[in-house]
């Protein structure tokens, strides 16, 4: 949902090793949540490549850590560039 806000479009390039390091996750737990993402039909993920496909249905599944990280964030630091009015409210 971070990068999303950011990119210029639903469909923005990233990897299951990138996600796999900021996360701090092993790459195969990428692999198997991008893949109940995408049997879900919030994303269409293919080499290295993600599309938000479902914005309001990614939001749906993602915790309420989301919001706050992304109000505190835009509170200190300021929308960021690029950003998009998809928020929830």
């Amino acid at each position: 949902l971070m990068a999303h806000d950011r990119a210029e479009g639903d469909e923005f390039p990233m990897t299951h090793e990138f996600l796999s390091m900021m996360l701090g996750i092993r790459r195969a737990g990428v692999t198997v949540a991008a893949g109940l993402l995408q049997k879900a039909g919030f994303i269409r993920y293919e080499r290295g490549r993600i599309e938000v496909t479902d914005r309001p249905g990614l939001e749906s599944a993602a915790c309420e850590c989301y919001d706050i990280v992304r109000r505190d964030r835009d509170r200190l630091l300021g929308k960021p560039r690029g950003w998009r009015d998809v928020y929830r409210t």
